[in-house]
């Protein structure tokens, strides 16, 4: 929006080129929505408390978390409303990428507002039961990849690159379907699973976010995607506006919901901030390198999935208690201590992922 006005004023002004440029637009984005979220957070969370929507904590999990009963939560339509804004102000809203990142992001808010409303506000524990939840998520993620495929016009932005190997590279064709639905939806419930304790979500998000933002941008330059032997994806550079929009609204967040927290996202933030992740991992053609920096995400998803193998196929189970940071919370670690080496954690593996870039 902010793009066409500066263009025009940019004939009468020299000055107002320099908002044409990607990099400062991404980072006026994160800016933005920065400021979105420390505004208006104090102001959401006295209305979650005045409408006494808050959180239900399970009995069966660690005792240190009955205190939190009552923190109020779907505070991720906060995250989504600056991503939102954020975006549409600094984005060249004629750039498809765009559109399918922000409509993917507010089907997956959607999903997990209905959850959210259905547990917290019609006291209904079981939420959105979860063949629907699945079902809608599915279509979500159907929907956006049969675009991407369609959209897609060359050969490289169908094919899977492998870090490390620049001559390996897989022609996926139509598998490029599959492949795409399961980073969406897989990625919107990876972050969904690992949003448990105060910040261990949202930081990393943040992280995964700004490398995929820094992703975009060298993809959709051909000069850099040359050089770096990375796919070149037209236009894909104007996610790194997004992915701003994402980091910024994130740290902003992260200002209440940082241990003991004010507020949660709830399945509103989580489940639409995995699947906004996803969609620029597809898109930039770095599914890979995103498993890799997401691996706190990837992590948390595999100890449910083990947990629940075991049990069924054992009786055993060979967590104290899933998803696996409360494994370790049950081992005794204090819950800062779990949150904080998570973090560093995702760090080393968002460097790693980015140094696959040049390793190749």
């Amino acid at each position: 929006m902010l793009l066409i006005l500066t263009d025009y004023l940019s004939r009468f002004e020299a000055f107002f080129t320099v908002f044409q440029y990607l990099t400062l637009r991404g980072i006026l984005a994160a800016g933005t929505a920065l400021a979105i979220s420390l505004l208006v957070g104090p102001t959401m969370i006295r209305r979650l408390n005045q409408y006494q929507i808050g959180q239900a904590v399970r009995s069966d999990g660690p005792e240190t978390h009955l205190g939190k009963s009552g923190t109020p939560t779907m505070g991720g339509a906060l995250i989504l409303v600056a991503i939102a804004i954020s975006t549409l102000l600094w984005a060249d809203l004629g750039n498809a990428y765009v559109w399918v990142a922000l409509l993917v992001t507010a089907a997956f808010g959607t999903v997990g507002w209905v959850d959210d409303y259905r547990k917290v506000v019609e006291r209904d524990s079981r939420g959105l039961p979860a063949r629907w939840k699945y079902l809608w998520q599915s279509v979500a993620g159907l929907a956006a990849a049969i675009y991407l495929y369609t959209a897609f016009d060359t050969p490289v932005t169908t094919q899977l690159y492998v870090p490390f190997l620049k001559d390996v590279v897989l022609q996926l064709g139509p598998f490029f379907l599959v492949l795409t639905y399961f980073v969406i939806v897989g990625a919107s419930n990876a972050v969904n699973l690992t949003d448990g304790l105060d910040g261990l979500a949202i930081l990393p998000t943040v992280l995964v976010g700004t490398a995929l933002g820094l992703i975009a941008y060298l993809t959709g330059h051909v000069d850099f995607a040359e050089y770096l032997h990375i796919p070149y994806v037209a236009g894909s550079g104007e996610l790194a506006v997004f992915c701003g929009a994402i980091a910024g609204s994130g740290l902003g967040f992260l200002w209440f919901n940082t241990y003991p927290a004010q507020v949660f996202m709830g399945d509103v933030g989580a489940l639409a901030l995995g699947a906004a992740l996803g969609v620029v991992a597809v898109v930039t053609r770095h599914e890979i390198v995103f498993f890799i920096m997401g691996g706190i995400f990837v992590l948390e998803t595999v100890s449910v999935i083990l947990q629940v193998a075991s049990y069924k196929l054992t009786g055993k189970r060979l967590f104290r208690m899933a998803p696996i940071h409360h494994h370790y919370e049950l081992k005794g670690w204090p819950e800062p201590r779990v949150i904080v080496r998570f973090w560093i954690i995702t760090v080393m593996l968002v460097l790693f992922g980015l140094a696959t870039l040049k390793l190749r």
